[in-house]
């Protein structure tokens, strides 16, 4: 297959077991590909390198940081950028999209979505979430990560949007252990996001350009902030798994509606409530304490 003017940005730590299978799926349309590491233990310097590979090292700070790092620090000549996770893979037929058609997009177009695929304990989930679509791919210059520490899009600097129709997965291969234990990581991440949209801890780019898709999961997550903790997120899992057929998926849809609706939802509200019964509303002492417990300085 035809390589195109793209820049592939990989950011791993410890993605062994997925990282070969990403980048065999790049290798198949993109001129360059750069995985930026946050100092991983296990060989996934050595799968980078011999799937050819750039290899960086950065020290991780959050998703945006070091997306934006990369962005600053890479000198990508290519025409085009596109952001994918180790655990993700293009589809066949979104590489032949690639092939055949990135050359006849406009020259006012910047950015490109494609719809995500989802895949849980091996089976795809198609419902509960609705179809979901991800702006992945942009030109050269055009776009960088909004400053958020979950739940990050890319920030389209200037120009239109468009949409490509094959698909990229996320398939992720680790157990649940191992999957539990990632969320609650992220749910610290998640309840700063919260709590920035409630209380504007962080700066904001002021000219911002997100797709349609994107711009209403941030408005819902806005209105997801005005209601009370721990009832927002057990309503969320009904609307997922009722009224969005989630029951349809099996006991796979049933373990993922659950723990990534509700036990996760809940669980960042407990760091919520946990973090504001100590601080209030008070914006600097939320800063200090998140400083001093979870060494996350914003």
């Amino acid at each position: 297959m035809t390589k195109q003017s793209i820049t592939a940005i990989v950011l791993t730590y410890n993605e062994e077991i997925h990282l070969e299978r990403c980048l065999q799926s790049l290798n198949k349309v993109c001129e360059r590909i750069v995985v930026v590491d946050s100092f991983s233990t296990d060989n996934t310097l050595e799968i980078a390198r011999s799937n050819g590979a750039e290899f960086f090292q950065n020290t991780w700070v959050n998703y945006a940081v070091q997306f934006n790092w990369a962005l600053d620090n890479l000198k990508v000549n290519t025409d085009w950028v596109l952001r994918l996770d180790a655990d993700e893979y293009l589809s066949e037929y979104l590489l032949k999209e690639l092939k055949n058609n990135l050359s006849e997009v406009k020259n006012d177009v910047n950015g490109i979505t494609f719809p995500l695929r989802r895949v849980f304990l091996n089976r795809e989930i198609k419902f509960g979430t609705g179809n979901i679509r991800l702006l992945r791919m942009f030109r050269t210059g055009k776009g960088r990560s909004e400053n958020r520490w979950m739940d990050e899009h890319i920030n389209l600097l200037e120009g239109k949007i468009t949409e490509f129709q094959g698909s990229f997965s996320d398939d992720n291969l680790n157990n649940l252990s191992w999957w539990t234990q990632k969320h609650i990581g992220y749910a610290i991440r998640e309840a700063i996001d919260l709590l920035d949209i409630e209380l504007s801890l962080l700066s904001k780019s002021k000219k911002e350009t997100l797709d349609t898709q994107a711009l209403q999961k941030r408005n819902l997550k806005h209105k997801y902030v005005k209601q009370p903790l721990f009832l927002r997120a057990f309503i969320y899992f009904l609307y997922r798994y009722i009224f969005k057929l989630g029951f349809l998926e099996g006991k796979e849809g049933f373990l993922w509606h659950f723990l990534q609706g509700w036990w996760y939802r809940t669980l960042v509200d407990a760091k919520v409530y946990e973090i504001k019964k100590v601080c209030g509303d008070d914006v600097h002492k939320i800063k200090a304490h998140l400083k001093e417990h979870y060494q996350i300085e914003l």
